[in-house]
């Protein structure tokens, strides 16, 4: 499992070089047995070959431009790559990028290697990781059922879990990082929306997109998130586990699948063993979800507008996308409003209940990864599986918080994340507590 410290290691030491690295991500993707071919929609292979082998010409002249340099990493179909064409896993929308969407440019001035475009729910609108026009990555953990890989960044996690990037560059706007990442059992980071600029990035929200990592540990998760952020890359604090945890006692952890409920359960028990101080009480605030997204709340209202210049062009979309935007068609300027008044006061209300704690954790997701046939066997099954598998994770958007998704199953069983939560701007306060939590979870 390749990790930002033990490469960064291999690489100083000569032990490995950026060409080899990189082509290792390359021949992964290429390999016929795996999702490569369904989880990039394009492979940079000549230009990523090309930048490896300029990062070992700088190591070697005693050069080295980050401690991720040389690292191959993928690019969601979201974001601008200068020269390239910006899809957003649409076959409408066509931007001829003449520069890099801000976050790409920070991490190409770090050396990251790009090694290709990934695969998304079409504009970034679901969560299951569905795309009727480039095909479904399956989830690697169980390949032969062929599960889905959890959504909009459905590529990014199929690569990063089956070893074709150090890190998938993602986006989340009501879970969209943390949800693959927890169902196909990596790591994932979604960070305060204004610690990252999203220009450049095709958006889904204005007011609630943000932009993240997804990686194989949180250290590897905090290294890239320096760099998006545009912060010296920093060791976390080791945090003692006598961490001060709150789980809220909140319906979302109603009907839990098995595997989530026991895998939560077993991880909150380890955490108290360890040493820290856990407190389970209401949070009624996490209960009035409806009202939040009502109609698909600051999403629905902001994608609809963003696309009513293609209102035309509906059928050219995926059915099931062109759905949930005509959501937004119906919600007025007095809802729009009601969204940010309802805002304010949640962040107040959650804000003064976290004030004592470290972080709130909650199960990333309600259930295990779901077959795909399940999924796509109709519209009534995939709005309600869409509809089950998001309602945990965007109770952070709309707090305008932070949050990492890490694995917290038993060995070998099914990929279950532990979302671990704060407010906003306590974004490395919570990568610090999270690297503490998965510290104790390596520990058995």
């Amino acid at each position: 499992m390749w990790t930002v410290a033990q490469l960064a290691a291999d690489l100083a030491a000569g032990r490995t070089t950026s060409r080899r690295l990189t082509e290792e991500a390359l021949t992964r993707i290429a390999d016929p047995a795996g999702e490569g071919k369904r989880a990039f929609i394009k492979v940079y292979a000549d230009d990523a070959l090309a930048q490896a082998d300029f990062s070992d010409r700088l190591r070697k002249s005693g050069v080295r431009r980050s401690l991720v340099d040389g690292l191959p990493v993928s690019i969601k179909d979201l974001f601008d790559v200068a020269g390239d064409v910006t899809r957003a896993g649409s076959k409408i929308l066509r931007i001829e990028a003449k520069e890099d969407a801000a976050a790409v440019a920070r991490l190409r001035a770090a050396g990251a290697v790009f090694v290709g475009r990934t695969n998304m729910v079409e504009f970034a609108f679901g969560v299951t990781g569905l795309n009727p026009h480039y095909g479904t990555p399956k989830n690697p953990w169980d390949r032969k059922t062929g599960r889905v890989p959890g959504g909009s960044s459905s590529g990014a996690a199929v690569a990063q879990a089956d070893g074709m990037c150090v890190m998938a560059l993602g986006s989340d706007t009501r879970g969209s990082v943390r949800v693959p990442a927890a169902l196909c059992g990596v790591t994932g980071f979604k960070p305060t929306v204004r610690r990252v600029p999203r220009e450049g990035a095709f958006p889904l929200s204005y007011t609630l997109d943000s932009i993240g990592p997804l990686a194989n540990s949180v250290a590897c998760c905090a290294a890239y998130d320096a760099v998006l952020a545009g912060e010296p890359i920093a060791p976390l604090p080791e945090l003692s586990p006598a961490l001060r945890l709150l789980v809220p006692n909140t319906e979302v952890r109603n009907d839990l699948d098995r595997e989530v409920a026991e895998a939560f359960a077993s991880t909150v028990e380890k955490l108290g063993r360890a040493g820290a101080r856990i407190t389970e009480k209401p949070v009624p605030a996490f209960d009035r979800q409806a009202e939040y997204f009502k109609g698909g709340g600051y999403a629905g209202a902001e994608a609809y507008t963003i696309h009513s210049s293609r209102a035309d062009r509906l059928s050219e979309f995926d059915p099931r996308v062109a759905k949930r935007l005509l959501l937004g068609k119906d919600l007025s300027a007095a809802d729009y409003v009601q969204f940010g008044l309802l805002r304010a006061q949640y962040q107040r209300e959650v804000e003064a209940e976290l004030a004592a704690y470290d972080a709130f954790l909650l199960p990333t997701t309600p259930c295990i990864a779901p077959p795909i046939a399940e999924v796509d066997a109709s519209d009534d099954a995939f709005f309600r599986w869409n509809t089950r598998i998001l309602r945990t994770v965007g109770l952070v958007n709309f707090l305008d918080g932070c949050a990492v998704s890490l694995p917290c199953q038993p060995k070998g069983a099914a990929p279950v994340g532990l979302m671990v939560c704060g407010p906003a701007m306590s974004d490395r306060r919570i990568l610090a507590v999270a690297a503490a939590i998965e510290r104790t979870l390596r520990a058995g």
